[in-house]
Protein backbone atom coordinates (compact mmCIF):
# COMPACT_ATOMS: atom_id res chain seq x y z
CA UNK A 1 0.00 0.00 0.00
CA UNK A 2 1.41 3.36 -0.87
CA UNK A 3 1.67 6.15 1.64
CA UNK A 4 -1.33 8.91 2.68
CA UNK A 5 -0.13 11.78 3.53
CA UNK A 6 -1.41 12.86 6.66
CA UNK A 7 -2.54 9.55 7.81
CA UNK A 8 -0.76 6.78 9.98
CA UNK A 9 -1.44 3.33 9.36
CA UNK A 10 -1.20 1.92 12.74
CA UNK A 11 -4.21 3.98 13.45
CA UNK A 12 -7.01 3.56 11.18
CA UNK A 13 -10.06 2.94 12.01
CA UNK A 14 -11.09 -0.54 11.62
CA UNK A 15 -15.09 -0.19 10.52
CA UNK A 16 -15.84 3.13 8.87
CA UNK A 17 -19.81 3.78 8.19
CA UNK A 18 -21.21 6.30 6.03
CA UNK A 19 -24.35 7.96 5.74
CA UNK A 20 -24.70 8.64 1.79
CA UNK A 21 -26.97 11.71 1.84
CA UNK A 22 -27.20 14.53 -0.57
CA UNK A 23 -27.86 12.90 -4.05
CA UNK A 24 -31.31 14.63 -4.28
CA UNK A 25 -30.14 18.02 -3.56
CA UNK A 26 -27.01 17.59 -5.94
CA UNK A 27 -29.79 16.65 -8.64
CA UNK A 28 -32.18 19.58 -7.97
CA UNK A 29 -29.23 22.03 -7.96
CA UNK A 30 -28.66 21.08 -11.41
CA UNK A 31 -32.08 20.63 -12.79
CA UNK A 32 -32.25 17.09 -12.86
CA UNK A 33 -34.60 14.21 -11.81
CA UNK A 34 -33.83 12.81 -8.27
CA UNK A 35 -33.21 9.90 -9.50
CA UNK A 36 -29.64 11.19 -11.51
CA UNK A 37 -28.51 12.27 -8.02
CA UNK A 38 -28.82 8.12 -7.30
CA UNK A 39 -26.89 7.28 -10.08
CA UNK A 40 -24.57 10.18 -9.68
CA UNK A 41 -23.92 8.82 -6.16
CA UNK A 42 -22.88 5.11 -7.59
CA UNK A 43 -19.29 6.83 -8.80
CA UNK A 44 -19.09 8.19 -5.12
CA UNK A 45 -19.69 4.86 -4.05
CA UNK A 46 -16.78 3.42 -5.88
CA UNK A 47 -14.53 5.78 -5.42
CA UNK A 48 -15.15 5.41 -1.74
CA UNK A 49 -14.55 1.94 -1.75
CA UNK A 50 -11.08 1.95 -3.66
CA UNK A 51 -10.04 4.62 -1.15
CA UNK A 52 -11.24 2.47 1.87
CA UNK A 53 -9.15 -0.58 0.52
CA UNK A 54 -6.47 1.90 -0.42
CA UNK A 55 -5.77 2.57 3.16
CA UNK A 56 -6.54 -0.95 4.46
CA UNK A 57 -9.85 -0.69 6.19
CA UNK A 58 -11.96 -3.88 6.74
CA UNK A 59 -14.86 -2.74 7.44
CA UNK A 60 -16.91 -0.12 5.04
CA UNK A 61 -20.49 -0.08 5.38
CA UNK A 62 -23.05 2.36 3.69
CA UNK A 63 -26.55 3.38 4.26
CA UNK A 64 -28.22 3.00 0.85
CA UNK A 65 -31.96 2.36 2.06
CA UNK A 66 -33.46 3.18 5.38
CA UNK A 67 -36.97 2.11 6.47
CA UNK A 68 -38.24 5.29 6.65
CA UNK A 69 -36.78 5.95 2.34
CA UNK A 70 -40.45 3.92 1.76
CA UNK A 71 -42.12 6.68 2.25
CA UNK A 72 -40.24 8.62 -0.64
CA UNK A 73 -42.49 8.91 -3.83
CA UNK A 74 -43.28 5.75 -5.39
CA UNK A 75 -41.65 6.21 -8.81
CA UNK A 76 -38.02 7.44 -6.29
CA UNK A 77 -38.84 3.89 -4.66
CA UNK A 78 -38.72 1.92 -7.84
CA UNK A 79 -36.19 3.51 -9.60
CA UNK A 80 -34.11 2.64 -6.51
CA UNK A 81 -34.91 -0.79 -6.25
CA UNK A 82 -34.13 -1.21 -9.49
CA UNK A 83 -30.79 0.88 -9.49
CA UNK A 84 -30.07 -1.35 -6.47
CA UNK A 85 -30.55 -4.58 -8.44
CA UNK A 86 -28.50 -3.39 -11.58
CA UNK A 87 -25.94 -2.07 -9.76
CA UNK A 88 -24.92 -5.13 -7.72
CA UNK A 89 -25.45 -7.14 -10.89
CA UNK A 90 -22.62 -4.42 -12.85
CA UNK A 91 -19.55 -4.28 -9.96
CA UNK A 92 -20.35 -7.60 -7.62
CA UNK A 93 -17.65 -9.84 -9.92
CA UNK A 94 -15.24 -6.17 -9.67
CA UNK A 95 -15.71 -6.30 -5.89
CA UNK A 96 -14.96 -10.02 -5.47
CA UNK A 97 -11.73 -9.27 -7.69
CA UNK A 98 -10.63 -6.96 -5.54
CA UNK A 99 -11.18 -9.35 -2.47
CA UNK A 100 -14.39 -7.67 -0.81
CA UNK A 101 -17.10 -9.37 0.77
CA UNK A 102 -20.58 -7.99 0.26
CA UNK A 103 -22.51 -8.13 2.95
CA UNK A 104 -26.63 -6.69 3.55
CA UNK A 105 -27.47 -5.30 6.78
CA UNK A 106 -31.67 -4.97 7.53
CA UNK A 107 -34.85 -6.24 7.10
CA UNK A 108 -35.87 -9.07 4.23
CA UNK A 109 -39.70 -8.28 4.38
CA UNK A 110 -41.97 -8.71 1.51
CA UNK A 111 -41.68 -4.98 0.63
CA UNK A 112 -38.36 -5.98 -1.27
CA UNK A 113 -38.84 -6.91 -4.72
CA UNK A 114 -37.63 -10.69 -5.06
CA UNK A 115 -35.30 -10.03 -8.16
CA UNK A 116 -33.24 -7.91 -5.50
CA UNK A 117 -33.08 -10.32 -3.09
CA UNK A 118 -31.83 -12.64 -5.49
CA UNK A 119 -29.34 -10.55 -6.30
CA UNK A 120 -27.83 -9.70 -2.95
CA UNK A 121 -28.27 -13.44 -1.73
CA UNK A 122 -25.89 -14.15 -5.11
CA UNK A 123 -23.64 -11.49 -4.02
CA UNK A 124 -23.17 -12.64 -0.98
CA UNK A 125 -22.68 -16.09 -1.98
CA UNK A 126 -20.40 -15.11 -4.84
CA UNK A 127 -17.60 -13.08 -2.01
CA UNK A 128 -18.08 -15.29 0.90
CA UNK A 129 -14.89 -16.03 1.36
CA UNK A 130 -13.39 -13.09 0.51
CA UNK A 131 -11.13 -10.90 3.52
CA UNK A 132 -9.56 -8.02 1.91
CA UNK A 133 -12.74 -5.83 2.89
CA UNK A 134 -16.48 -6.50 4.26
CA UNK A 135 -18.91 -3.67 2.29
CA UNK A 136 -21.65 -4.06 4.58
CA UNK A 137 -25.00 -2.41 2.87
CA UNK A 138 -27.73 -1.43 5.18
CA UNK A 139 -30.36 -1.76 2.95
CA UNK A 140 -34.16 -1.53 4.07
CA UNK A 141 -32.64 -0.68 7.51
CA UNK A 142 -33.11 1.15 10.58
CA UNK A 143 -31.43 1.02 14.00
CA UNK A 144 -34.93 1.17 15.81
CA UNK A 145 -36.40 -1.78 13.81
CA UNK A 146 -32.93 -3.57 13.72
CA UNK A 147 -33.14 -3.33 18.12
CA UNK A 148 -36.69 -4.37 17.99
CA UNK A 149 -36.04 -7.20 16.16
CA UNK A 150 -33.65 -8.46 18.37
CA UNK A 151 -35.72 -7.80 21.41
CA UNK A 152 -38.23 -9.74 19.59
CA UNK A 153 -35.71 -12.62 19.04
CA UNK A 154 -34.94 -12.40 23.14
CA UNK A 155 -38.88 -12.61 23.97
CA UNK A 156 -39.43 -15.90 21.35
CA UNK A 157 -37.06 -17.65 22.50
CA UNK A 158 -38.41 -17.11 26.21
CA UNK A 159 -35.27 -15.08 27.54
CA UNK A 160 -35.60 -14.55 30.72
CA UNK A 161 -36.07 -10.86 32.07
CA UNK A 162 -32.73 -11.26 34.21
CA UNK A 163 -30.93 -12.46 31.14
CA UNK A 164 -31.26 -9.79 29.01
CA UNK A 165 -28.70 -7.34 28.91
CA UNK A 166 -26.23 -5.75 26.60
CA UNK A 167 -24.43 -8.78 25.40
CA UNK A 168 -27.89 -10.86 24.36
CA UNK A 169 -29.10 -7.64 22.59
CA UNK A 170 -26.04 -7.58 20.73
CA UNK A 171 -26.22 -11.36 19.93
CA UNK A 172 -29.06 -10.51 18.24
CA UNK A 173 -28.18 -7.84 16.30
CA UNK A 174 -28.91 -8.31 12.36
CA UNK A 175 -24.72 -9.34 11.99
CA UNK A 176 -23.50 -9.55 15.86
CA UNK A 177 -19.90 -10.22 13.87
CA UNK A 178 -19.76 -6.61 12.69
CA UNK A 179 -17.28 -4.19 15.08
CA UNK A 180 -18.87 -0.93 16.25
CA UNK A 181 -17.58 1.56 13.49
CA UNK A 182 -14.76 3.44 14.39
CA UNK A 183 -15.87 6.42 12.58
CA UNK A 184 -18.88 7.61 10.79
CA UNK A 185 -19.17 10.33 7.69
CA UNK A 186 -22.31 12.04 6.99
CA UNK A 187 -22.38 14.22 3.56
CA UNK A 188 -24.74 17.06 2.70
CA UNK A 189 -24.49 19.38 5.68
CA UNK A 190 -26.91 17.49 7.88
CA UNK A 191 -25.73 16.71 11.97
CA UNK A 192 -27.96 13.83 12.61
CA UNK A 193 -27.48 10.57 12.30
CA UNK A 194 -31.47 9.14 10.83
CA UNK A 195 -31.62 6.22 12.82
CA UNK A 196 -28.15 4.35 11.54
CA UNK A 197 -26.67 2.07 13.82
CA UNK A 198 -28.08 3.59 16.82
CA UNK A 199 -26.74 0.14 19.10
CA UNK A 200 -23.45 0.51 17.34
CA UNK A 201 -22.66 3.77 17.61
CA UNK A 202 -22.57 4.33 21.13
CA UNK A 203 -18.64 5.35 21.24
CA UNK A 204 -18.11 6.17 17.26
CA UNK A 205 -16.23 9.32 15.97
CA UNK A 206 -19.03 11.05 14.02
CA UNK A 207 -17.63 13.96 11.12
CA UNK A 208 -19.46 16.01 8.88
CA UNK A 209 -19.13 17.15 5.68
CA UNK A 210 -21.34 19.79 3.51
CA UNK A 211 -19.94 18.00 0.52
CA UNK A 212 -23.04 16.53 -0.98
CA UNK A 213 -22.92 12.56 -1.75
CA UNK A 214 -22.46 12.66 -5.90
CA UNK A 215 -19.36 14.80 -5.15
CA UNK A 216 -17.49 12.73 -2.62
CA UNK A 217 -14.11 11.05 -3.45
CA UNK A 218 -11.60 8.93 -1.41
CA UNK A 219 -9.68 12.27 -0.57
CA UNK A 220 -12.93 13.54 1.43
CA UNK A 221 -12.80 9.65 3.38
CA UNK A 222 -8.62 10.29 3.57
CA UNK A 223 -9.84 13.38 5.31
CA UNK A 224 -12.18 12.08 7.59
CA UNK A 225 -10.01 9.36 8.78
CA UNK A 226 -7.42 12.31 9.22
CA UNK A 227 -9.99 13.62 11.45
CA UNK A 228 -10.39 10.94 13.07
CA UNK A 229 -7.10 10.38 14.24
CA UNK A 230 -6.77 13.62 15.55
CA UNK A 231 -9.16 13.05 17.72
CA UNK A 232 -8.82 11.40 21.52
CA UNK A 233 -11.10 8.48 21.99
CA UNK A 234 -11.67 7.79 25.52
CA UNK A 235 -14.81 5.32 25.85
CA UNK A 236 -16.08 6.73 29.11
CA UNK A 237 -13.01 6.95 30.71
CA UNK A 238 -10.13 10.07 30.95
CA UNK A 239 -7.21 10.18 29.17
CA UNK A 240 -3.53 10.34 30.55
CA UNK A 241 -3.54 14.31 31.62
CA UNK A 242 -7.20 14.54 33.19
CA UNK A 243 -6.28 11.55 35.15
CA UNK A 244 -2.63 13.40 36.67
CA UNK A 245 -4.40 16.89 37.01
CA UNK A 246 -6.71 17.82 40.32
CA UNK A 247 -8.72 20.02 39.01
CA UNK A 248 -12.46 19.18 40.05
Amino acid sequence: MSPVPGIDRSRLPVHVACVMDGNGRWAQRRGLPRTEGHAAGEEALFDAVEGALELGVKWLTVYAFSTENWRRPPDEVRYLMKFNESLLARRRDELHERGVRIQFLGRRDWRVPRRLLKRMNESIELTRHNRTMTLMIAFNYGGRAEIVDAVRALASAGTPPAKIDERAIRAHLYHPDMPDPDLVIRTSGEYRISNFLLWELAYSELVFTDVLWPDFRRDHLFDAVREFQRRNRRFGGIDGDEAGSTDT
